[in-house]
């Protein structure tokens, strides 16, 4: 199934692709960059412990809502109108301390989905539609049912979950590209995040551009170049967009 969200390096074109390097069964499923969950809601449901983790508050709980009160989130987005004055209002809106999680997560859906390439800064201004998606709720909620949902900073997350029979999937910030991302992400934090994996008893799988730095810091793993089509056109004018997958197993 697809993904409810726009998301900044949603795995939309690569998904199937990575599912490709996944081991046939795990025991745990663990996306330590969860985001818009698109390898997530692509894959078999084949473990019997599944979480999503996502660092960015808004981002948990939306993810929250849609799992546990999908049908209250569907009315208070079923009137939703697209346009730049609701766009703005409901962004401007997003600070207020007095939403309740609902009404919060029903305002930074409609920004993410209606933002220029989901980055909750300016209006996309092409025709959007919602209502398919609002009507799915329900559909992605029974399939985040079982699904453990977590905020947590992944140097605490891998080490909760981590077992010999557990597989980590990590999207992290691109490196040299974290600019593109909400929150920060330095290179110190690519440091630790290969730290973190360094230790796990788990097997791992990661996404990243394909750079010298992170093929360098990498390099005792398997590392399986790809390609696809470019999206991300402020970044680089190439049509196509390098970017490796790396194992630990």
């Amino acid at each position: 199934m697809n993904s409810f969200m726009k998301w900044v390096g949603g795995k939309y074109l690569l998904r199937h692709r990575i599912l490709e390097e996944f081991p046939q069964t795990v025991d745990s499923y663990v996306e330590v960059f969860g985001g818009a969950a698109w390898v997530l809601f692509a894959r078999q449901k084949n473990s019997s412990m599944e979480v999503y983790n996502d660092i960015n508050h808004d981002l948990v709980n939306l993810f929250r809502c849609v799992k546990y009160h999908a049908e209250e989130l569907q009315k208070e987005l079923q009137w939703c109108l697209i346009s730049r004055e609701e766009f703005m209002k409901a962004k401007e809106e997003l600070h207020s301390p007095y939403l309740t999680d609902i009404q919060r997560a029903a305002r930074f859906f409609m920004v993410a989905r209606c933002s220029f390439g989901a980055k909750m800064e300016t209006f996309n201004g092409k025709r959007v539609s919602l209502g398919n998606v609002v009507k799915d709720l329900g559909m992605f909620s029974e399939r985040l049912r079982a699904t453990v949902i977590e905020q947590l900073d992944f140097e605490k997350l891998i080490p909760l979950y981590d077992a010999k029979g557990t597989l980590f999937y990590a999207d992290p910030p691109y490196f040299d590209a974290e600019g593109y991302y909400t929150g920060d992400f330095g290179r110190e934090d690519h440091l630790r995040l290969k730290a973190s994996l360094e230790k796990a008893e788990g097997k791992f799988i990661l996404t990243y551009n394909d750079c010298p730095y992170i093929r360098n810091l990498y390099g005792d793993y398997r590392v399986i170049p790809l390609e696809r089509q470019n999206n991300m056109t402020s970044c680089s004018t190439k049509r196509c967009y390098k970017e490796i997958i790396i194992k630990n197993f």
